[in-house]
């Protein structure tokens, strides 16, 4: 898909060309624009000026990062990429194999990245062997986040299973707010629909349908009963969550709009921004049914292949500055995640974060822990695309749950 898409771009953008980078630069491609993600940026921004290296920002709005990856192929075909942009999981095996991606392995080598990193982080940093991006956190995608006065005002609980989800909503929606606050975009209504299949199917289901794509898992009952409850939950969100960015639908809960959001733990960063504290003004929970699961979304940048030697250097610079235990440590007290990095003190992060390391090590014991399919992490391009388009169309739908479960079968289909 990837090939396909840049072959595309040579076509119609080849004639695309920003600005050439001036000497000990890095222009660095990312879409971290919201209160959170960009105070973590920051950061990185400020500990490489601090060593000589200048920044270029090049950020391009759009939480799932589509229009990112859109400007990159432009950049890309048109002979001058960033020095590093935003990549992560299948995508950056696929640069690498088209050839725009630089090895970073001596910096990996000399700072024993290896020993740094665990296993199903490492191994999608590398491409042939050899380290190509760094990882800069670990996201736990399949969170619940609630308002606990919300909560209480409505006589309701926080959900652990899906059955009760559907119960305690009503109440909420029946004591005058909104029960699920969601933003109506495609890469949202995945991230709901991944939350739903881990919890109705458990993590066995979810590897053997959505990672390892069997046919028979994915064309199951199972599968049926994951679009049923999916279904479910549109009576639950707003008439206003068409093209509502995922940081509102956030604030909706922090200003007591709206009780829960099914989101990623970058959404904890506008919380701590809002000045909101876990425990008391918001309750941080496995999304129903997955308390023994853990999906996983590796933030990284991935580096280009750059001409100058200054630039190189920079480049460098910048992926040893990464896997830094500052800056693993300021990055994601800011952003709501946890470090890629291994062995880091846990006395400064927080109860969501030190669940989140506590349910990463267990689920990978256990056998729960799993790459996320709605954010790049666990099938191809052209595979996610086709979950995404399915699971947004039959959101927006009044289709049956067989008929969304048959879509969804031949959708992944064609596009493997």
């Amino acid at each position: 898909m990837l090939k396909k898409s840049i072959a595309a771009c040579v076509a119609a953008a080849s004639v695309v060309i920003a600005p050439m980078t001036q000497a000990s630069e890095v222009e660095v491609l990312h879409w971290w624009t919201s209160g959170g993600e960009a105070k973590s940026v920051a950061y990185l921004k400020e500990r490489l000026e601090g060593k000589g290296v200048s920044w270029k920002d090049f950020a391009v709005a759009g939480g799932g990062g589509e229009n990112a990856m859109t400007v990159l192929k432009s950049r890309a075909v048109s002979g001058n990429p960033p020095t590093a942009a935003q990549i992560k999981g299948p995508s950056i095996q696929e640069w690498g194999e088209l050839g725009f991606l630089a090895s970073i392995d001596d910096v990996a080598k000399t700072n024993k990245w290896d020993s740094l990193l665990p296993g199903v982080v490492s191994d999608v940093m590398k491409y042939d062997g050899k380290y190509v991006a760094a990882p800069v956190n670990v996201h736990r995608v399949n969170w619940l986040w609630a308002n606990p006065e919300v909560f209480k005002k409505a006589g309701a609980s926080i959900p652990t299973t899906w059955a009760d989800f559907i119960v305690q909503a009503k109440k909420i929606k029946d004591a005058g707010y909104i029960a699920l606050a969601h933003g109506g975009q495609a890469w949202q209504d995945a991230t709901v629909f991944e939350a739903v299949v881990l919890g109705v199917g458990g993590p066995e289901y979810y590897q053997k349908a959505f990672v390892e794509l069997d046919m028979k898992a994915l064309d199951s009952k199972t599968t049926e009963e994951v679009f049923k409850v999916f279904g479910e939950l549109r009576q639950f969100v707003d008439a206003n969550s068409p093209g509502r960015d995922w940081n509102v639908a956030t604030s909706m809960v922090i200003n007591g709009e709206a009780a829960m959001q099914i989101m990623g733990d970058w959404a904890k960063g506008e919380f701590v921004v809002a000045g909101k504290k876990p425990g008391t003004d918001f309750v941080c929970v496995a999304s129903p049914g997955t308390s023994n699961a853990f999906t996983f979304n590796v933030d990284s940048f991935a580096f280009f292949k750059q001409s100058d030697s200054e630039n190189q250097k920079a480049q460098k610079a910048m992926a040893q500055e990464i896997l830094g235990s500052d800056f693993q440590k300021v990055f994601n007290l800011n952003k709501g995640s946890i470090p890629a990095r291994l062995g880091m003190a846990r006395d400064e992060f927080d109860t969501c974060a030190h669940d989140s390391m506590n349910a990463f090590v267990s689920s990978a014991q256990t056998g729960g822990l799993v790459p996320s399919f709605a954010h790049g992490m666990a099938v191809s391009e052209a595979v996610s695309g086709a979950i995404y388009d399915v699971a947004t169309n039959y959101f927006n739908s009044d289709t049956s749950a067989a008929e969304g479960k048959k879509q969804l079968v031949a959708a992944v289909q064609s596009a493997m």
